[in-house]
């Protein structure tokens, strides 16, 4: 008997009712398994009880929980990717998403073509950083640890809590070191799709970054902003680290 294919499951959570059925159905005919909530609450009581899920897709602005409570309430028990879909998309909103361990940020509107690429570009990620651990690379610069089997990030010798695609940004410029990376490249590399120009997604994700692994991140000595060109991850050598 040949094998089966496992079917991606995603857990779609909007109060709209017309959008949440134009989701669905659109998920639905890309041979996804879909189960839907209509507010923050059921949301979180479909994740426990109907799981587990290969992708979470969440409204923000939704009755009983919002959708940044009910972010915060999965990333405490679960690293599944978090798509954010909503009409929120201030910097602030943004930063606050990946702050809470989001994956991407959609604003509405927005057409389905775009979601399925961004879906189809963080399943892939998630299969490639799966891979990546069987390998058990573990790559050292300065005081920075990256751990793929473990998926954990030391900086200083402490452990610090990053979400899966700030785990692959990092990895991503601490094995291109000492090179410009365009925010294109980044974007596609990183992110998985292709720029758009109109995306800060990938500013947003240096600056959590930076919070993250700088000594200071008002004044970066790993994450070099290039004017014009993108950003450079500074080997000890080329920064002054002893």
């Amino acid at each position: 008997m040949a094998d089966t294919i496992p079917t991606t499951r995603v857990l779609v959570a909007e109060d709209e009712a017309p959008l949440r059925n134009l989701v669905e159905l659109s998920l639905l005919n890309s041979q996804y398994e879909v189960i839907t909530a209509n507010d923050g609450q059921e949301a979180i009581d479909k994740f426990r009880h109907d799981g587990p899920f290969d992708l979470v897709i969440l409204d923000i602005m939704m009755p009983r929980k919002d959708g940044f409570e009910v972010l915060q309430e999965i990333r405490r028990e679960s690293d599944v990717p978090i798509v954010i879909l909503t009409a929120l998309g201030t910097s602030e909103d943004i930063v606050q998403g990946f702050q809470l361990g989001a994956d991407d940020y959609i604003t509405k509107p927005f057409t389905f073509r775009e979601v399925s690429a961004r879906i189809e570009a963080i399943l892939r990620r998630v299969r490639w950083m799966k891979e990546e651990s069987n390998n058990r690379a573990v790559l050292r610069m300065g005081d920075i640890v990256v751990d793929d089997q473990n998926h954990t990030v030391l900086v200083r010798g402490e452990e610090v809590d990053t979400t899966p695609i700030e785990f692959k940004l990092l990895r991503y410029f601490m094995t291109h070191p000492d090179t410009v990376l365009s925010k294109q490249q980044l974007f596609k590399d990183v992110w998985g799709y292709e720029f758009t120009g109109s995306t800060n997604l990938v500013e947003v994700g240096v600056r959590r970054l930076r919070e993250k692994i700088e000594a200071d991140p008002s004044h970066p000595r790993l994450i070099e902003t290039v004017r014009g060109r993108g950003y450079r991850f500074r080997t000890p050598a080329n920064n002054g680290a002893s």
